[in-house]
């Protein structure tokens, strides 16, 4: 729910095509994702608008089985799902009024409160962040210390990437613009970028190159994928928020055990999909154990850990990241998890 996802065309030169694939095809039938089973007039369902953190994919698969298996209005919401495009901000885009809801990561929303946004997480998307960097199978690259000297295309201003520097004492490590695009790792032996796991090394993997990931989250920086709600909607309507975060953790068990229609609406609403790539990102989701958690049985789907939340915080804070001092408390709730 990424912030990365470029179509598989043909290796190299093709795959530069992909984000303007999405841009120019995908665009002009975004304008927002409904419910098959649309509301007639009159209905007494609630609207909702979602904010999406991309175009359509499996890592949103849990929110569009909801929708098309009916889950959302049998809580009695008419949910919208709105994509997001690379140079959009859910944070900002919630808090405008524009959405209700949104999806991000913890560290994202930390920072939000702590520069005023009114903004709240209630639920785990992914237990962990499938963000990592992605390097040639026989780079010297085989730890985060192993970045000194070297550069990485990543995010501007990332801030995993911020942690990193600081915990690995790097003095010599230069950080690249991320291009949305694997055509630079397939030409250059010592190219390294930002990727989520789930995402490109599918295009890496059918270019016929042999390359290895690193997990962000396995050098202590790790964020939750969350969820996350404007307050004076929350609060002027907490039962739409418990009903909306129950039919997406239904939704999310559902799609682990059959990804199927979701994942017809997704290829449907994003033609810059396919059928293959979307199972290896489905596989990839359920190996990393992202959407669960250690509990494969899908009782911990949502779910989040204070402590977590805690600890993100005070990484936040000790990078600077955070200015503004604030009780993590105040960026999370619990009440709307079953």
């Amino acid at each position: 729910m990424i912030d990365s996802s470029p179509s598989s065309l043909n290796p190299a030169a093709k795959i530069l095509a992909a984000l303007a694939l999405v841009s120019i095809a995908v665009a002009p039938i975004l304008s927002g994702c409904h419910s098959s089973q649309s509301p007639s007039a009159g209905s007494s369902l609630t609207p909702v608008r979602l904010q999406a953190d991309w175009y359509p994919q499996p890592e949103q698969g849990g929110y569009y089985t909801a929708l098309v298996k009916g889950y959302y209005q049998a809580e009695g919401l008419d949910v919208t799902i709105l994509p997001l495009g690379p140079y959009t901000s859910a944070p900002q885009v919630v808090s405008s009024g524009s959405a209700d809801f949104g999806l991000g990561s913890s560290d994202q929303i930390l920072e939000a409160v702590s520069n005023g946004l009114p903004l709240t997480a209630i639920s785990a998307t992914m237990q962990h962040d499938p963000q990592a960097i992605m390097v040639h199978k026989n780079s010297p690259v085989h730890d985060f210390s192993d970045l000194e000297g070297r550069s990485v295309a990543a995010q501007p201003g990332a801030t995993w990437f911020k942690f990193i520097v600081s915990k690995y004492h790097l003095k010599d490590v230069r950080e690249t613009p991320a291009t949305h695009s694997i055509a630079n790792f397939l030409a250059d032996p010592s190219y390294i970028q930002q990727i989520f796991v789930t995402s490109e090394p599918y295009f890496v993997k059918n270019a016929g190159v042999d390359f290895r990931t690193i997990l962000i989250s396995g050098a202590g920086y790790d964020p939750y994928r969350v969820l996350f709600v404007r307050n004076d909607f929350m609060n002027q309507h907490p039962d739409v928020a418990a009903k909306f975060v129950r039919a997406t953790i239904k939704g999310w068990q559902e799609y682990l055990r059959d990804p199927g229609p979701a994942n017809a609406m997704i290829l449907k609403l994003n033609p810059a999909q396919n059928s293959a790539q979307m199972q290896y990102t489905l596989q990839a989701l359920k190996d990393g154990s992202f959407i669960t958690g250690p509990d494969a049985s899908g009782e911990a789907i949502g779910k989040m850990d204070p402590a977590r939340w805690a600890a993100t915080n005070q990484q936040l804070t000790a990078l600077g990241v955070i200015k503004k001092p604030i009780d993590p408390a105040t960026a999370y709730t619990l009440k709307f998890l079953p």
